[in-house]
């Protein structure tokens, strides 16, 4: 495979510069440690001669041991992002193959009372999530579900996503970048609401009143006094009283400041990272309308870029930071209250840029869960765009395949809603394909409604909502029968098509919760709303009776099926969709089959 392939051309190339960096980090600890053990020695046995003796030592063996420290930090660096950049190539190799165990399953996001995610398997182990997940921000992830769980009506929307997918599918070295990046920040599921409630948080300092006329008046006090010093008008020792006591009074201050230095720098250790994300993607040039917009987020009202903001955040708290010197805290809080002043420099870059913070997030968001898409449309190019229409209803698919299956199993079929109303009814035996069937035409249609490719040669739809009832289960902790609860979705159903929703309905087996006459009686009518009501959706069944329909709505329905061929005493299955009702069932035959001993009635 052509992609297989360069994914392991990237691991095998980072692989050699692996191999390179730690060497190279080997050869700088034997080195260090040579260069420290010498300055030490030296030191020891130089001791008695000139100062310039010792400095010349210390020059030559400490001064080059610090810069190997700081080199060793950096290849550190780059070992951790070679390692991330083959352990992320290494993971779509598996994907690839259809294994997506090292991908994020999104758990959290699974709802059974859901309209159809369930239903679909969007979420949990080997879900559809888990196929396209490659998003590196909590609040990315969240995107994505998002849309995976509401998907889009709206034909401008999702032909801009598909516009955006396809020119990411291409930014291969960007997708990487970006996904590396976020993947060396181990973040936290909250680091988004953390940030906000930081950055609507009230001022601290600055609300006091009197904090601002002190910054201003002790050097102002500084500068006077030292003035009058100089005119020899008073001595200079009330200049050193005035230090003194302004030293005294900033310690009060130390605590309650570095509560709030060691608040803002895990808050800005997040932003850095975040910083970075953002630094690429105003690096990259882009074409479609949507990335376009999603870039001209990262600006602020001042003209600055978001980069640019964060720089001077980290500038402020940088020189925060000359407090921890204690004799560069004593010269500069005895001068001008150092310490304060910058805490309200941070303030107010706080007040300034703090409610942008959360537009800038969200918008890092929608172009990490673009990011995903566009790996997934990477991963897939025989995939294909939908057409989306205007007017309700159509969905009309060739070759339509499920995408969560290897594409050697995988059997592809037609699909042909060309119209409103419409149903098709699906007919056919036990393990025909009937239920695959109905989730590969759910599951391709939201990951149109997303802007994702979807695996067929063509693909025309209108983006309706998607309700289904596939997998309906009772609940013991609520008290209800699977039958009630496969009633409480008919009944969503039936209030969303009063309300004049447009549905796209995919049922299977609908009221199997009751005997075979209600169940048939019960079907009947319930198809015969469904027209009344305009509405459009698939059924699959066994019950061959409601193929009868089409006698009452020739126009509007259709029988297609899924037949189990019986052939030298052996069942096999096509999988392929056949018009017609199914003529063969398979029960009795499987039964026998097992030794289970059938009776002639």
């Amino acid at each position: 495979m052509q992609l297989e392939q360069r994914y392991r051309n990237r691991i095998h190339e980072a692989t050699i510069r692996l191999n390179r960096i730690k060497k190279r980090m080997l050869q700088v600890s034997i080195f260090r440690v040579l260069l420290f053990v010498s300055g030490v020695a030296g030191v020891i046995c130089f001791y008695h001669y000139e100062m310039g003796v010792i400095s010349v030592i210390v020059g030559i063996t400490f001064i080059p041991f610090l810069l190997l420290v700081k080199y060793h930090t950096e290849l550190f660096s780059r070992k951790e992002w070679t390692e991330t950049l083959i352990r992320v190539n290494e993971d779509e190799i598996s994907a690839l193959h259809n294994d997506y165990t090292p991908f994020d399953k999104g758990e959290e996001f699974v709802d059974s009372a859901h309209r159809y995610t369930l239903d679909l398997d969007i979420f949990g182990n080997h879900s559809l999530f888990q196929a396209v997940n490659r998003t590196c921000t909590s609040f990315g992830k969240n995107v994505l579900a998002n849309w995976l769980q509401h998907h889009s009506e709206d034909k401008d929307e999702i032909v801009s996503r598909q516009e955006t997918v396809s020119e990411l599918s291409q930014l291969t070295d960007f997708r990487e970048k970006f996904r590396i990046t976020g993947l060396l920040y181990k973040g936290e599921g909250g680091d988004k609401d953390e940030i906000q409630r930081w950055a609507e948080a009230p001022a601290r300092f600055s609300a006091k009143r009197w904090v601002k006329p002190l910054i201003r008046l002790v050097p102002m006090t500084n500068v006077i006094l030292f003035g009058l010093g100089l005119l020899h008008l008073i001595s200079f020792n009330w200049f050193g009283l005035g230090f003194v006591c302004f030293v005294i009074f900033s310690m009060g201050l130390v605590k309650s400041v570095t509560l709030f230095q060691s608040d803002f720098d895990k808050r800005f250790k997040i932003l850095s990272t975040y910083a970075k994300l953002i630094r690429l993607i105003d690096r990259q040039q882009t074409k479609a309308s949507l990335l376009t917009r999603l870039k001209s987020e990262f600006h602020c009202q001042d003209g600055k870029s978001t980069s640019e903001a964060l720089k001077i955040l980290e500038t402020e708290l940088n020189r925060l930071d000359l407090r921890n010197n204690l004799l560069l805290y004593i010269i500069l809080e005895g001068l001008c209250f150092w310490q304060l002043r910058q805490v309200i420099r941070i303030e107010e870059w706080q007040r300034q840029y703090g409610k942008s913070l959360i537009r800038w997030l969200d918008a890092l968001g929608e172009v990490d869960a673009l990011c995903s898409l566009g790996n997934f449309a990477y991963n897939h190019p025989d995939y294909r765009y939908a057409i989306i229409v205007d007017k309700p209803f159509v969905f009309k698919a060739k070759d339509l395949g499920h995408p969560l299956m290897s594409n050697g199993q995988c059997i592809t079929n037609d699909v042909d809603v060309p119209s409103r109303p419409y149903f098709l009814i699906i007919t056919g035996a036990n393990m025909a394909g009937k239920s695959t069937y109905l989730r590969t035409i759910g599951i391709n249609y939201i990951l149109a409604c997303t802007g994702a490719p979807c695996y067929g040669t063509s693909l025309e739809i209108f983006p309706a909502k998607l309700i289904t009832s596939l997998r309906t289960t009772d609940s013991l902790d609520k008290h209800e029968s699977y039958f009630f609860a496969e009633l409480k979705r008919l009944k969503e159903i039936i209030d969303r098509l009063n309300r004049g929703e447009i549905l796209f309905i995919i049922l299977d087996e609908i009221l199997k919760g009751t005997n075979s006459l209600d169940k048939q009686k019960g079907s009947f009518a319930l198809i015969r709303q469904f027209m009344n009501l305009r509405t459009n959706g698939i059924i699959a069944t066994h019950d061959l009776l409601l193929g009868q329909l089409i006698d009452s709505f020739p126009d509007t329905i259709r029988n297609n099926c899924f037949e189990a061929d019986i052939t030298a005493g052996e069942l096999t299955f096509s999988y392929r969709l056949r018009p017609g009702i199914a003529q063969n069932m398979n029960a009795c035959f499987l039964m026998k089959k097992m030794g289970i001993r059938m009776e002639d009635i």
